[in-house]
């Protein structure tokens, strides 16, 4: 519970799975005993029409899960998130677990295996770092350019589109290892009704799988039918 609700900064506390594989509930049992514990922060909210329960890490939770982890070289070690951020976007937020959900089980049904996910904030903050180390060399260079082919550059290192000069992000990337051995990245993005317009065409063009919901809970978007794994991030601890 705890490794899921951090991968993903904010989980709907019934998509989460106690030891039994149940639905949790923030009022009793496993989840209730982390929040008492200060692990987790749990918030009341509506979804469209939907009563929801929210689930963020506390700092303490973060911090525990930071100190349980398996040591790997190889690969880079899954980034976790504490605290509800960005009030309206919970909404959008609340709906990534499940498209991840989506996508991680076709990937199975595949032989494969995820090894991490990777949100937007984490691709937008190397990004805007990249933008600023950029802005220095051009200026102690002297240059005149606008950079634009270094950020073409930088973006194809990174398998992420650019479309109409702006480079895109996925709302979740998750990372994993074919049969082969071979690594690769699926880009999911989760598609609300406010997205219309150029922004829409554009978002069409970046080659994203996307996870279509409606205003609320009830609209699981992609393919019919869930399974869930409590067991889905144990690997990154």
């Amino acid at each position: 519970m705890l490794a899921t609700t951090g991968a993903f900064r904010v989980v709907v506390a019934s998509d989460l799975r106690d030891q039994r594989g149940r639905p949790a509930d923030a009022t009793n049992g496993e989840l209730r005993s982390l929040r008492e514990a200060g692990l987790v922060e749990t918030r009341p909210y509506v979804i469209g029409r939907d009563r929801a329960t929210l689930v963020t890490l506390t700092e303490r939770g973060r911090e525990l899960l930071e100190r349980h982890r398996r040591p790997d070289c190889e690969r880079p070690s899954q980034t976790y998130y504490a605290g509800f951020v960005k009030p309206r976007e919970l909404s959008h937020d609340a709906h990534l677990y499940r498209a991840y959900e989506r996508a991680s089980e076709r990937l199975k049904e595949k032989g494969a295996v995820v090894t991490r996910v990777v949100l937007d904030y984490e691709l937008k903050r190397d990004y805007q770092r990249f933008l600023q180390d950029l802005k220095r060399e051009r200026r102690r260079q002297e240059q005149a350019t606008d950079g634009a082919a270094q950020v073409g550059e930088w973006a194809a290192s990174r398998d992420l589109p650019v479309v109409d000069g702006h480079v895109h992000f996925p709302d979740v990337r998750i990372e994993y290892e074919r049969p082969d051995g071979e690594r690769k990245v699926e880009d999911v993005e989760v598609v609300t009704p406010h997205y219309r317009g150029a922004y829409a065409a554009a978002k069409g063009r970046t080659g994203f799988t996307s996870y279509r919901i409606s205003t609320g809970l009830g609209g699981r978007g992609g393919r019919s039918g869930r399974s869930h794994n409590p067991r889905i991030f144990d690997e990154f601890l």
